[in-house]
């Protein structure tokens, strides 16, 4: 298995599990937060989603001064829609990252418009990873909150 494919099958099963927690908000929560400065539990799931639009601009090195999301002024409905909505990004996301080589990988430098990081391409694409693997924990956290069932995601 090479580098990306590790990558890839990473993105996978951390996405897998993400939509499995998303999948067992009821209705009633979707505007649930534990406090006024959080996000929605659905603001929470867009903001993992829409994010795969702005990682995919990133790593492909596209110009960011503009940068506007497709979810900019989009109401926030049901997670199958924001599911539905954000799959051909998160295509075109995985597939970005299926063309880069081990070297490509190890030699291409990232920066990050935000704070201005400097990362290897591969070490970036882990920390990508490991942005949703946070908001899984938080996820959970509120799904505990309002006391409903969480699904088991540690198969």
């Amino acid at each position: 298995m090479t580098q990306t494919q590790l990558i890839l099958l990473n993105f996978t099963e951390i996405r897998r599990r993400s939509t499995l927690l998303w999948k067992a908000l009821p209705e009633e929560f979707y505007g649930w937060k534990p406090d006024n400065s959080a996000m929605t539990a659905l603001e929470m799931i867009r903001h993992v989603l829409q994010a795969d639009y702005g990682w995919n601009r990133i790593i492909s090195r596209a110009d960011m001064s503009q940068y506007k999301t497709p979810w900019q002024g989009r109401p926030l409905i049901s997670v199958a829609d924001e599911l539905e909505f954000a799959k051909p990004y998160r295509e075109e996301f995985l597939n970005t990252i299926k063309q880069f080589s081990d070297h490509e990988l190890a030699n291409t430098e990232i920066i990050h418009p935000g704070n201005g990081e400097k990362k290897m391409l591969g070490q970036y694409l882990l920390r990508i990873g490991y942005h949703e693997s946070v908001h899984a924990g938080q996820f959970l956290s509120y799904l505990r909150a309002m006391d409903v069932e969480r699904p088991k995601i540690w198969d």
